[in-house]
């Protein structure tokens, strides 16, 4: 699927005007689509054709809220380095299908440095993030240690990515 996905980005052209959209839809996707066709100078119809194909691309993944976890059960954040047994490339996709079932786990970065992986869970307190560790532990026996930050703050949350004109120099 992963491949998939990487041979339509190559494929498909980002040109100014899905840029534009794009960049855009990043900061409010819910904006109608005769808003986002003012503001990049191409007729609704256009804007529309252009979001369908950018959302077949791939290009377009989700379009979802963020909410202030402040507001939910679930509003302590827990930053988890994980190291595995000898970069055992069974071990982590035996991982990666694991964290897919789990809710709580926000986000997943393979990473270099000290850890194998980066993973963002939450949790309604430090005693339910210990209990997940311990199943995480248990279910995936050749992660070798678990290294948690407790997240204190987190002043600025986003997806956005930058949208850029990349022209050769």
């Amino acid at each position: 699927m992963q491949k998939i996905r990487i041979l339509r980005l190559y494929i498909m052209q980002l040109d100014l005007f899905d840029k534009k959209i794009l960049d855009i839809m990043q900061r409010n996707c819910r904006l109608q689509t005769e808003r986002i066709a003012e503001q990049v100078g191409l007729s609704a119809s256009a804007v529309q054709r252009r979001i369908k194909k950018l959302r077949q691309a791939g290009v377009i993944q989700q379009e979802v809220a963020i909410i202030d976890p402040q507001y939910l059960m679930n509003h302590m954040s827990f930053l988890a380095g994980l190291e595995i047994e000898r970069d055992n490339y069974q071990t982590l996709s035996h991982f990666k299908s694991w964290a897919e079932q789990k809710e709580n786990i926000q986000q997943i970065y393979y990473v270099t440095g000290q850890f194998d992986l980066m993973v963002l869970v939450t949790a309604a307190t430090a005693l339910e993030y210990d209990a997940f560790i311990e199943q995480l532990m248990q279910e995936n026996p050749r992660i070798r240690r678990v290294t948690t930050h407790v997240v204190l703050d987190s002043p600025k949350r986003s997806f956005y990515t930058p949208v850029k004109d990349h022209q050769p120099e």
